[in-house]
């Protein structure tokens, strides 16, 4: 595991703005010591050649389930850990653990699970802390979420979920429910990011949430509403709020099976990248092979089919979260959405790096940042993954 001191040399670095096209990077300690075109004269540093390699900031994952066949809400360190591991291999050095619809013991234990993982030694990604996906959603919009557990926000509920863990970084909430924007305001007290998510909400509805801290809109497009008619009158819904705010934030799955082509480029046109967080929202099918799995806890979630490069309720009814990797989001961007290789970058790195107000830490390759840091092929293959100058995953 190379840490310490070493430089990375004959890189294509990708900056914030750029590609340097015959770079090196240098890193000492865990953090990036200087970013510059051509060599840099340096003693004690080993050197690791890209071959003209793409090195880019690391990929940061704020929505994601799990995946090599394991999933967050397994109530087990060894799933944590086997997500943070198989995702690190396609490039994602840090992520926000995601829940799913619960009883709230199972939050609770689950809450348990990550407060002993977070600032434990890990050999994959590293989390940046919890995002609750629900329980507080709208029937209608629920998807894959078990309706079994879909509620409304109880004040005693959530109250003790937020004082089990300091490490609830974001809700995922229907902003429509009986006692969400009190909820909203709570979160946003204490600096954590409201969401809105599986909602039904008209315009005015998602308006009054985003005045009340609702920042961001959880898998803009998936299970949210747009315009609607009732008794012949039209309402704009969710969508149209997150196109007319143009400070509220969006993440999409760009799979590139749950957006088509026309949308994900009408996002870009509309949010601009510096509004977009690409999100795997990937299940424990990610990374594994077709078939059968559990969304959910191991032993009493929902069963999913795998197949197509996405996963579905058996009846095909709704998709079932994603299986895509970091690496696969890009490739979406560069190919089907027209983007610049740097934008892609970009919607994966210091967006979401500034939505959890870290920008000033990860999200970028310059001086002083952490550095997270992988290496890729004109092929989108990862060669390398960095985390805080640790390699934890090299082919």
């Amino acid at each position: 595991m190379i840490k310490n001191k070493f430089k990375i040399t004959n890189a294509k670095i990708i900056t914030e703005n750029t590609i340097i096209p015959n770079g090196t990077i240098l890193v000492e300690d865990g953090k990036i010591l200087g970013v510059e075109t051509g060599s840099i004269t340096s003693t004690g540093f080993e050197e690791i050649d890209a071959k003209q390699s793409y090195v880019a900031p690391g990929f940061i994952d704020i929505h994601v389930h799990g995946g090599g066949g394991f999933d967050f809400m397994d109530e087990s360190v060894n799933a944590f850990l086997g997500v943070a591991e198989i995702h690190a291999k396609y490039g994602t050095t840090s992520m926000l653990a995601t829940t799913l619809t619960s009883d709230k013991e199972g939050i609770l234990r689950t809450l348990d699970i990550y407060n002993e993982v977070h600032a434990s030694e890990n050999k994959g990604a590293k989390f940046l802390g919890i995002h609750l996906e629900g329980p507080y959603f709208s029937m209608n919009q629920r998807g894959a979420q078990d309706p079994t557990y879909i509620r409304d926000p109880d004040p005693t509920e959530y109250m003790e979920i937020l004082e089990r863990s300091p490490h609830i970084k974001r809700w995922s909430i229907a902003p429509e429910k009986k006692g969400a924007i009190e909820l909203g305001k709570i979160l946003t007290k204490r600096g954590i990011i409201a969401s809105m998510a599986h909602t039904d909400a008209v315009y005015d509805e998602a308006k009054r949430a985003y005045h009340n801290g609702y920042s961001l809109l959880t898998h803009f497009y998936s299970a949210m509403s747009g315009v609607t008619r009732k008794n012949a009158v039209r309402y704009a819904g969710v969508i149209e709020a997150g196109y007319l705010h143009d400070d509220l934030d969006v993440e999409i799955i760009a799979d590139g099976i749950h957006l088509p082509e026309a949308l994900l480029k009408l996002i870009v046109k509309i949010k601009g990248v510096e509004h977009i967080a690409l999100i795997t929202d990937a299940m424990r099918g990610a990374a594994m092979p077709d078939g059968i799995y559990k969304l959910g806890h191991i032993h009493n979630g929902t069963d999913v089919k795998v197949g197509q490069g996405v996963a579905k309720l058996m009846d095909g009814s709704a998709f079932a979260g994603s299986t895509a990797t970091a690496n696969r989001l890009i490739k979406t961007m560069t190919e089907t959405a027209g983007v610049s290789l740097v934008d892609a970058v970009t919607m994966l790195s210091s967006t979401p790096a500034r939505i959890l107000n870290l920008h000033q830490q990860i999200g970028s390759l310059k001086k002083g940042m952490d550095a997270d840091i992988v290496v890729f092929n004109q092929e989108l293959e990862i060669n390398r993954t960095i985390s805080k100058g640790s390699t934890i995953f090299t082919s």
